[in-house]
């Protein structure tokens, strides 16, 4: 028993230095959802992390080590941020830490009262809607609804409303305009339920109606894009005497993936389609279909929940300041000369784009028309013209 003791005795401590030089062998983690071009900022601040984590562990001062990592940290985060192709935007606005309206309710929204349901059909989880009070004004608040982690998103469709969302959606709004309340509309969705029960329901005529009667309710309207914009999803919450979007969303018309895939019968060119949309808020500010880019925290909202929150709180409580001075008439007045002004924007884009002239032969890239259709002649092979055109006649 002497002798086992002993042995125990040596093997237990070598064991376990072993298993803790196993742990250490290991990858370091990357932050939660990390994104592709974010890997050389996930790497510093995973060494960061290990440092502070050594700090306190160990007598000897790392405060120089410490200083100089979080410069690095700092400075490559800025670097990196001031430099986003638009699919990296797209894909910022896609983060799953992002904040998403229930965040925005939770820390924005005082006096929260949830309404449900479209008084036809039922309540839509994909689309939220209640009332609340930012930063001192009453509103209505009306937004997209994403859900957190994979039971609470099926929930939420992923944010897709279906029908009877808009229909929800536009009744808050009637209600808003009898109680005198400018309403918040915050977007954040891929785009609209395309499912057939939808369609069955009339997810079209839902989201037209709503484009047609929010140009008519007669109180502020604020839409702010928190994070994706997609389609006639977004556009049937989307009419506002103030458009505003977040630094690192999109507003589009269709994603960069169906897009490519129209146009290049696959998705591997969503980065050159991402570019062709036009979609992110710079562009969208020159081509003034929205009225202002909300700035981002140096990273992202995703690393910043709060400071981006606030942000965009304050930003909507100027605009509801902005707006409340306003006569019922002007607003009407501005709201419908402000949609109309839209309309230039195509003749810019035609005029700041290069188009090849008509007259240039087709490149490798195109193929002809025939060739796609595949057009096959008839039977008995491709008839001649008669010489008679009465004999056609007949």
């Amino acid at each position: 028993m002497c002798g086992y003791s002993r042995v125990s005795q040596v093997v237990e401590p070598r064991q376990s230095l072993f298993h803790s030089m196993a742990k250490k062998k290991k990858a370091p983690p990357v932050g939660p959802a990390a994104l592709p071009f974010e890997a050389p900022i996930n790497d510093v601040r995973t060494r960061l992390a290990e440092l502070e984590e050594l700090a306190q562990k160990t007598t000897h001062d790392l405060s120089e080590e410490l200083q100089f990592y979080r410069e690095r940290l700092e400075r490559l985060t800025d670097e990196i941020y001031s430099d986003l192709t638009a699919w990296n935007r797209v894909q910022v606005a896609r983060h799953p830490n992002r904040p998403l309206t229930s965040d925005y309710i939770e820390q924005l929204c005082e006096d929260w009262i949830e309404l449900h349901g479209d008084g036809v059909f039922g309540d839509d989880r994909a689309m939220v809607t209640g009332l609340a009070t930012i930063l001192g004004h009453k509103v209505m608040l009306i937004g997209h609804r994403k859900g957190r982690g994979t039971k609470d998103r099926l929930a939420c469709n992923f944010g897709s409303a279906h029908p009877e969302g808009y229909r929800k959606a536009l009744r808050k709004m009637r209600l808003a305009e009898r109680m005198g309340l400018p309403i918040v509309c915050l977007v954040n969705t891929p785009g609209a339920y395309p499912g057939v029960a939808a369609e069955e329901r009339g997810q079209a005529r839902a989201i037209a109606e709503n484009i047609f009667e929010m140009f008519d309710i007669k109180v502020p309207i604020i839409v702010m894009v928190i994070g994706e914009g997609g389609s006639g999803g977004a556009l049937g919450v989307g009419i506002g005497d103030r458009v505003g979007m977040m630094e690192n969303s999109w507003y589009s018309v269709i994603t960069p993936e169906g897009c490519a895939s129209i146009l290049w019968r696959s998705a591997e060119g969503k980065e050159k389609a991402a570019e062709a949309l036009k979609l992110t808020g710079t562009s969208l500010l020159k081509l003034g279909i929205v009225d202002k880019v909300v700035a981002e925290p140096t990273g992202g909202a995703h690393n910043h929940k709060t400071e981006a929150v606030q942000l965009v709180g304050r930003q909507i409580a100027a605009w509801l300041d902005e707006l409340g001075a306003l006569s019922t008439e002007e607003l009407m007045r501005q709201r419908d000369l402000k949609f109309r002004n839209i309309a230039k924007a195509e003749s810019q884009m035609l005029a700041a784009a290069e188009l090849p002239a008509a007259t240039e032969p087709l490149t490798a890239v195109e193929e002809p028309v025939a060739d796609v259709l595949q057009v096959d002649p008839p039977r008995g092979g491709v008839p001649k013209p008669s010489q008679n055109p009465t004999e056609e006649l007949k």
